[in-house]
This record gives C-alpha cells, structure tokens and sequence, in this order.
C-alpha cells in the first residue's frame, strides 16, 4: 500500500498548516495554522506519536448531525481534526486512516 503524506503549506498569513493525505490523496486530518515552520514540523511529529495512542481519538458530533474526530495529545491540546463525515461509522474509518498512515507517512512541503 503507498504511504500516506503530510503536505506543509505556507498560508496567505504567512502562517503555516500541515494536512494529513491518504495514499488517494484524500485529506484525513488537518492542522491548526502555526506562527512558526518549526512550530508545524513539531505537530507532525505529534500526529505520528499519538495516531498509535489508545484514547487519542475523540469523534463527535457536530450541530448539523454530521460527525467528525479529533486527535489529542497525551497532554489534552488538539494536534489535528477531521473532515465532517456524513455518518459515525464513516468518522471511526477516519481515525483508523490516521492510524494507518500518519506513522509513516512523507512530508512534502509547499512554502
């Protein structure tokens, strides 16, 4: 199976926001934006750590009745959050990619 990838972007900010691709290039996971490239380098490294953690994933339900999940780090702070799914089933296969793919996945970068 090809691997998944991190893209690392540069926003209109000047801020940077990593998302999280499926080997379909799909996005699973995206990041909140950084001040500092370094800053975002170090919150890959915290989806790969914690996308293996039991109870890192959070799926909820947003008001519209669509579910999303959010991944945490072990000291609570959100490191990454989903797509809305139209389903619970379909936000729980989410996690699972995350689970499969983040470990090892590239970093391309656009900056």
């Amino acid at each position: 199976m090809p691997p998944g990838k991190f893209h690392l972007k540069k926003v209109s900010n000047g801020q940077f926001h990593f998302n999280l691709l499926a080997s379909n290039g799909q996005v699973i996971l995206s990041s909140e934006q950084y001040k500092a490239r370094d800053s975002a380098l170090n919150g890959i490294d915290s989806v790969r750590r914690n996308a293996k953690r039991d109870g890192a994933f959070e799926v909820k339900e947003s008001s519209n009745g669509k579910h999303y999940f959010v991944l945490k780090a072990s000291n609570g702070q959100v490191v990454g959050q989903s797509q809305m799914y139209a389903s619970l089933a379909s936000a729980e296969q989410g996690c699972e990619s995350v689970r499969r793919y983040a470990p090892e996945a590239l970093l391309t970068e656009d900056l």
